[in-house]
């Protein structure tokens, strides 16, 4: 009987614990979605209710302010800031998937002179401070005549300059049985054929991965897009935004906050639709050193 009440105390100390960890996860939740959720329902209200009441519950409903906002800045509708975020982030999607993926496939599998040096200089690449270089990259896209367009965003990924992709993408290509490339290579497969027939096709959990960080990160890059657009036709979602937050006070929130909401469906559709590989890259890319 005492055996039995010990189990008893100890799954009731188990099922307790278990219970206070959920209810602290759940409370951390909510603390954390509670900004968002304020936002969103923030863009239903009047402006002048916008800050003057910050609780949950709405007191009065309108769509002004996503009428307003989509009307956009300086005579461009906010839809076509939407389009240029768009074409920005699909294209470095591309560009990144392309690059990194074949520099993974390099440092993974190929053997080439200075291989372990090279490695070593991209991953001290990562803890350099992306600000250090602000001002010589803004001088060399400069030169090239770079400026107010999207070729400074662009263009570096297509050189593979995201290293932290790069090494992702090394982490699940040194994962994969390397008897897959003996069994290719008696098949008479080139170092090519590896790559586009066994490689990239076993490695679509991190090159979902590498695409959704990619778009993720690109359309949040408010910086870059601040520091190399001019134009306004040429404003995507992030500058778009920022156009309507006027540094003499007369700034539309309501409009900022119905444009941020609608900023966020294709994030959220994003990750949503793609979470069950995003969730697999993340947790095979570390299977192996």
């Amino acid at each position: 009987m005492e055996v039995g009440n010990d189990d008893m105390l100890h799954s009731a100390k188990k099922i307790t614990g278990r219970l206070l960890i959920h209810l602290f996860i759940i409370l951390l939740g909510v603390v954390m979605l509670y900004p968002v959720v304020w936002m969103v329902l923030s863009s239903f209200k009047p402006n002048n209710q916008i800050f003057s009441d910050t609780s949950l519950i709405l007191k009065s409903f309108t769509l002004q302010n996503y009428a307003s906002g989509w009307k956009g800045y300086s005579g461009v509708q906010f839809g076509r800031f939407f389009l240029n975020s768009l074409f920005i982030c699909g294209l470095s999607v591309v560009a990144n998937l392309a690059a990194c993926s074949m520099a993974a496939y390099s440092f993974g599998r190929l053997k080439f002179f200075g291989k372990a040096f090279w490695f070593g200089i991209m991953m001290i690449s990562i803890m350099l401070p992306t600000h250090v270089t602000t001002i010589p990259r803004f001088v060399m896209y400069n030169s090239f005549g770079w400026i107010d367009s999207y070729l400074p965003i662009i263009i570096p990924k297509l050189l593979a300059t995201d290293t932290f992709f790069v090494f992702l993408l090394v982490q699940f290509v040194r994962s994969l049985p390397r008897d897959l490339d003996e069994a290719a290579t008696i098949d008479g497969c080139s170092a090519y054929g590896i790559f586009f027939r066994i490689v990239l096709p076993l490695a679509g959990p991190a090159l979902v991965t590498t695409a959704l960080f990619t778009f993720l990160w690109t359309w949040d890059d408010f910086f870059n897009q601040l520091l190399y657009i001019n134009t306004t036709v040429r404003f995507t979602v992030p500058l778009g935004l920022r156009a309507f937050v006027d540094a003499s006070g007369e700034s539309n929130w309501g409009a900022v906050l119905a444009m941020s909401t609608l900023s966020m469906i294709p994030c959220f559709t994003l990750f949503f639709s793609l979470q069950k590989y995003f969730v697999q890259g993340i947790a095979t890319t570390g299977i192996k050193g």
